[in-house]
C-alpha cells in the first residue's frame, strides 16, 4: 500500500509540475521579469517546500538537528547534480554553457549562503553567536543574506527586461494574464502537497524498511524532497527553457540554506548550527565546490560536451556528489 502512495506522488509530480513550468514560462512573459527570476524565486520557493516541511518537523518535532540540517544540505547536493543529469539527456553544446552567464551571481550569492552555514558549524564549539531568546542570530544570517540575493536578483532582471520582447518570444498570448495566474497557483498548490506527501511516505517507507535511522533513510529522505525540483528543470528543460530550469535549481539551493532559519527557529534546545555534527562543515563546503563547478561551466560557453554526452563540469558534479554521499555514509550525518 505505501508503494502505492509513493507511485501516487510521483504521478502528481508529474504531471502538475510539467504544467508548473508552462504556466511558470508563460508568467515570465506576461510580467516581462523574464525566466531567470522566474525560475530563481517562483519555481525555487513551491519546489522546495517539502525540505521546509521535512527540515521543521525534524528539528520540532523529532528534535533532530542533523536530519534537519543533513537534509536541506543533501538536498543542494543532489540538485547540483540534477543539472548533471539535465547535461546528459540534453543535446548538443553543455546544458551550462547554454544558460545566460547572468546566472553566475545567483550561484555566487549560493556559495556565499553555504559559507555562512559552513562558518557557523565550524566555529560553534567556540562562539555560537549571540542569540535572540531562543533563536540564534548566525542561524537566521542565510534568510538574510537570501532576502538579499532576491532583492538583487528582482532588481537586475527588471533592469534586464525593461525593453519589449520581441514577436517571436510571445508564445502565450492565447491565454490570458488572469487565468495564467490562476493555473500556476493550483499546479504549485499540487505540486506542495504531493511534495510534502511525499516526504511523508518517503518517511513511511523508511520506517517500515528499517531505514529510518540509517544511511539509505536519510539518503532517501533528501532525494525524495527534491523530486518537485528534478521533475520541473526536466520540464523547462524539455520546453526550451534553459535558463529558467538552471535558475530553478540555483534558487531551491538558495532556497533550502535559507531554510536553516526556520529549522533554527523551530529548535527549542539551542543554536541548530551549533548542536550539528562537524562532518555537516564538510557537506556544506561540497555545496561551495560544486557551485564553483557551476560557476565555471556558466562562464565557459564550450560548443561541444568534453566526453561526447557529458561535460566535465557535469562528470565532477557527480563525483563530487558520489564523495559526498561516501562521507554521509561513513560520518552517520542525518542519522536519527
Amino acid at each position: 500500500m505505501v508503494w502505492l502512495k509513493f507511485a501516487a506522488c510521483l504521478a502528481i509530480i508529474l504531471f502538475s509540475g510539467t504544467k508548473l513550468a508552462h504556466y511558470g514560462d508563460a508568467i515570465a512573459e506576461k510580467s516581462g521579469l523574464g525566466r531567470i527570476w522566474v525560475g530563481l524565486i517562483l519555481l525555487s520557493a513551491v519546489t522546495s517546500m517539502p525540505e521546509l516541511v521535512t527540515g521543521v518537523s525534524a528539528a520540532a518535532l523529532v528534535e533532530l538537528p542533523d536530519l534537519a540540517v543533513g537534509n536541506l544540505l543533501g538536498s543542494c547536493l543532489f540538485n547540483l547534480m540534477i543539472l548533471a543529469i539535465m547535461d546528459i539527456i540534453s543535446r548538443g553544446s553543455p546544458i551550462l554553457s547554454r544558460a545566460s552567464s547572468r546566472q553566475t551571481m545567483s550561484a555566487v550569492f549560493g556559495i556565499v549562503l553555504a559559507a555562512t552555514v559552513a562558518g557557523s558549524i565550524g566555529v560553534s564549539d567556540r562562539f555560537a553567536g549571540p542569540n535572540l531568546g531562543w533563536v540564534n542570530i548566525p542561524g537566521i544570517l542565510p534568510l538574510i543574506i537570501y532576502c538579499i540575493a532576491i532583492w538583487w536578483s528582482t532588481r537586475a532582471e527588471r533592469n534586464r527586461n525593461s525593453q519589449p520582447a520581441a514577436p517571436e518570444d510571445y508564445r502565450h498570448e492565447a491565454v490570458s494574464t488572469k487565468t495564467v495566474y490562476l493555473r500556476f497557483a493550483l499546479a504549485a498548490a499540487a505540486v506542495i502537497a504531493a511534495g510534502i506527501w511525499l516526504s511523508l511516505v518517503g518517511d513511511e517507507l523508511a520506517v517500515t524498511y528499517g531505514w529510518h535511522a540509517s544511511f539509505v533513510g536519510s539518503l532517501f529522505l533528501a532525494i525524495t524532497t527534491s523530486l518537485p525540483e528534478l521533475v520541473v528543470s526536466i520540464a523547462a528543460l524539455r520546453l526550451g527553457t534553459v535558463d529558467m530550469a538552471v535558475a530553478d535549481i540555483l534558487g531551491s539551493n538558495m532556497f533550502n540554506l535559507a531554510l536553516i532559519a526556520p529549522v533554527d527557529i523551530a529548535y527549542r534546545p539551542g543554536p541548530v548550527l551549533s548542536s550539528v555534527l562537524k562532518a555537516n562543515l564538510v557537506t556544506a563546503l561540497l555545496t561551495v565546490g560544486m557551485s564553483l563547478i557551476v560557476i565555471s561551466g556558466l562562464r565557459a560557453k564550450k560548443q561541444r560536451k568534453t566526453f561526447a554526452v557529458i561535460s566535465w563540469q557535469s562528470v565532477a558534479l557527480i563525483g563530487l556528489y558520489i564523495f559526498g554521499m561516501r562521507y554521509i555514509f561513513v560520518s552517520g550525518i542525518g542519522l536519527g
